[in-house]
């Protein structure tokens, strides 16, 4: 890895049990320049905050009127050095706040081959139950930025995964998983990594 990389600090956005984030944290953590520096979330119950506090990462729980209808909590990303934010089962709308502040720094993953099965409402379960009533044989991850409306951001990339006829939810899930834990971390790594190095080579132009 290049040292001269300056360092990036991630917020990881979750509203569940954070097992993309526990993925994330582990994967990040001796990495020298991409720091998970701040867990946000808008569900004061939520798993994850346990898993921050055993990692020893600052927990953020934000109140949806000041999020959505004020400063997007902002000056909070400021004040922890944010440089990217990346929504792991964030079930919250991006307010246009945010992403103004941080334009192509917002990386979503959903459950599905956008652009199907997406929209709002389409999240976890919800997902997995309406590609079985479909009856699709395929299904997978899709890794994208996020703009102002619901999974609709530029994609960064898909994997997919076969669906049997006789496959569950839950067991549409599993295999879901499995995709989410094996590209998700690599996929945001190497997003940055291109992003410094077109800053690199620009400012070098300059």
């Amino acid at each position: 890895m290049n040292p001269s990389y300056p360092q990036q600090r991630l917020a990881i956005f979750a509203s569940g049990t954070g097992s993309n984030t526990v993925n994330l944290i582990h994967y990040f953590q001796q990495h020298p320049f991409i720091t998970i520096q701040l867990i946000v979330t808008n569900n004061s119950n939520a798993g994850v905050i346990q898993i921050a506090h055993q990692h020893q990462i600052p927990v953020l729980i934000i109140e949806k009127e000041k999020f959505q209808k004020t400063d997007g909590y902002v000056p909070e990303m400021q004040i922890y050095g944010i440089n990217w934010i990346i929504l792991a089962g964030f079930l919250w709308k991006v307010p246009p706040t945010l992403i103004e502040a941080f334009p192509h720094h917002i990386i979503n993953i959903h459950p599905a081959l956008l652009p199907k099965y997406g929209g709002k409402g389409m999240y976890g379960i919800k997902v997995h139950q309406a590609i079985a009533n479909a009856g699709e044989s395929v299904t997978g991850i899709t890794i994208h930025f996020v703009n102002e409306n619901y999974d609709d951001g530029p994609p960064i990339f898909q994997a997919t995964c076969a669906v049997a006829p006789t496959d569950t939810p839950e067991q549409i899930a599993q295999k879901v998983h499995v995709l989410e834990y094996a590209h998700f971390p690599k996929v945001i790594e190497y997003t940055i990594m291109q992003n410094l190095k077109l800053k690199l080579s620009t400012k070098a132009e300059n």
